[in-house]
């Protein structure tokens, strides 16, 4: 398995992703995504061939990771990217939910997948370039206008980071919660 050992203490490429695009405290991946990889194979069954327990297998095994770790301080809720609601009920779950369940179960931490909506449905991004990417999640997300709460520390979690287009769009619809702080989780990234 290509793990990435990025952690929460020293910089990284998916923190560079973000440099000078939105205020990300710390952001980490705990796989590489490439091309012919087994990654590429295990999250195209999670997302395409009902294979859920992938998700929670990955979240298992970095939530350990992450409990010894201690790097990524205190996160009071740990948040999923959500899918547009007719892409999840043809899909029938968001994959990333249960790995991002098994976070924060890790972590100690709350978990909320009704704080952010996914307001546009796009078609799939993996054959868009970066501009594309860009274009079609700029406004894709928004918080649910009945989530009146505010948090310290957000955990933002998403399956795979190529260029952090949808992860900018949600932690810019987050930053309407004012959180103290928004840290970004995937399982895999793009090297």
């Amino acid at each position: 398995m290509p793990l990435t050992d990025h952690n929460f203490l020293d910089e990284n490429t998916v923190d560079r992703i973000f440099y000078g695009r939105i205020a990300i405290k710390k952001a980490a991946s705990f796989v590489f995504f490439t091309k012919n990889g087994i990654v590429k194979n295990l999250l195209h069954s999670l997302k395409y061939k009902n294979q859920e327990q992938i998700g929670g297998f990955f979240g298992d095994w970095y939530g350990a990771h992450l409990k010894k770790e201690m790097g990524l301080g205190k996160i009071d809720v740990v948040i999923p990217v959500p899918l547009h609601p007719k892409k999840l009920k043809k899909r029938g779950y968001n994959q990333v939910a249960l790995f991002a369940q098994k976070i924060a179960e890790a972590i100690g931490a709350e978990y909320r997948d009704d704080l952010l909506l996914k307001t546009l449905n796009t078609k799939t991004q993996t054959k868009k370039d970066r501009l594309l990417r860009w274009e079609n999640s700029k406004e894709a997300f928004q918080v649910n206008p009945m989530a009146k709460v505010h948090f310290g520390h957000v955990l933002l979690v998403d399956d795979v980071i190529t260029t952090g287009a949808t992860i900018e769009s949600c932690a810019k619809a987050l930053l309407l919660l004012k959180p103290k702080d928004i840290s970004v989780l995937s399982m895999a990234v793009v090297p």
